[in-house]
């Protein structure tokens, strides 16, 4: 496909408290909620629509611990790809993929910037460089290794995995059970680690990318971090855990094993609380609040180290606003979108 009719997609990547949200309400909103810093001009605000690529903000109910954009302020910026699934519900770098394409197609069709933001680098770097050509699922393969999971603990078929793909395990790791399973069920199919089907090294055709990482010194976003859970306790974090658990939802669910739910499965005797309904205690609250904290900060190092290798990335720092929005608002003239209306097909204007 030719420049001309390729595709523009803005892509801002951040690990988690980086500041992506605010940073989309400043030049995005179409009324921001923050003050827009001197010398940024109001030219994107309205004029473009968030992808999300948060691996967690697709599952209903997980409001809080996913630091979800409240519905207030996805109504001055719409977002794709919130709510779209129950927590006891699988939802792969695939699904995203297949998803965040449509979107991207829609939101350019009529006539606005399609921006995919989030902190979830593996979704990301799978939508950039397209998926790998893994095998075909195996149902059959798949229903054993399950059956073996319930039976024996999915920490035994992580083991089995360490041995034949350690790249892959030590990825994974072990909270995530669907893709445990998946590298096995690969690795039956085909004899090969999950690992060794390497994504293309070149950005998908079809789309014009802009990729901005953003960039925080690590002892400010540790603080960040520590900062954004205990305020996500604050706001009542307890209790949308255990509205979730009496609705059935356990540990093994879907959305649970995320950081910021499944640390209150570890705290001795506090799911059993929750199940049948008691508040926790202070001590309890601090011992979760501390797991979440001492898990974020690992995530982000994860999220950094991911991102980092990646060709094709602009790194700028968080805070240097300016950079930025020079950054984007050149790619949105290049985009074909600039003008004084918006044209239901962008891409007869693309340079």
């Amino acid at each position: 496909m030719s420049h001309s009719s390729s595709l523009p997609v803005l892509v801002i990547f951040g690990p988690t408290a980086s500041g992506k949200t605010a940073l989309a309400d400043i030049f995005f909103s179409e009324k921001p909620s923050i003050p827009i810093p001197e010398g940024i001009s109001a030219l994107l605000n309205g004029r473009a629509e968030i992808i999300s690529a948060d691996s967690m903000q697709v599952y209903r109910g997980m409001d809080i611990g996913t630091a979800k954009p409240d519905r207030d302020f996805r109504k001055k910026l719409p977002h794709h790809l919130i709510d779209i699934c129950d927590p006891d519900e699988q939802f792969c770098a695939g699904d995203f993929v297949r998803l965040a394409d449509a979107a991207c197609g829609d939101i350019f069709s009529r006539g606005k910037m399609p921006v995919v933001l989030g902190g979830t680098a593996f979704y990301i770097k799978n939508f950039l460089f397209g998926l790998p050509e893994t095998p075909q699922a195996d149902a059959e393969v798949r229903k054993k290794l399950q059956e073996r999971a319930e039976k024996e603990g999915i920490a035994v078929l992580l083991k089995e995995l360490e041995a034949i793909d350690p790249v892959s395990a030590r990825r994974i790791g072990i909270h995530d059970e669907y893709r445990i399973i998946r590298a096995l069920e690969i690795y039956a199919a085909s004899g090969k680690a999950q690992s060794s089907f390497d994504l293309p090294c070149h950005f998908r055709t079809g789309y014009l990318f802009r990729v901005i990482s953003l960039d925080r010194a690590r002892e400010e976003l540790y603080r960040r971090i520590d900062s954004r859970v205990q305020e996500m306790v604050r706001s009542g974090l307890a209790g949308e855990v255990s509205s979730l658990v009496r609705s059935g939802y356990t540990a093994e669910s879907s959305g649970l094993r995320a950081i910021g739910y499944r640390e209150f499965f570890a705290v001795p005797g506090a799911a059993e609380k929750m199940r049948s309904g008691q508040d926790l205690s202070d001590t309890d609250i601090m011992s979760v609040q501390n797991l979440i904290q001492r898990n974020s900060r690992k995530y982000a190092k994860r999220q950094e180290t991911f991102i980092r290798p990646m060709s094709g990335v602009r790194h700028i720092p968080a805070d240097d606003i300016m950079e930025i929005y020079n950054t984007v608002t050149e790619f949105y003239n290049l985009s074909g979108l600039c003008g004084t209306h918006f044209l239901k097909s962008g891409a007869e204007n693309v340079p």
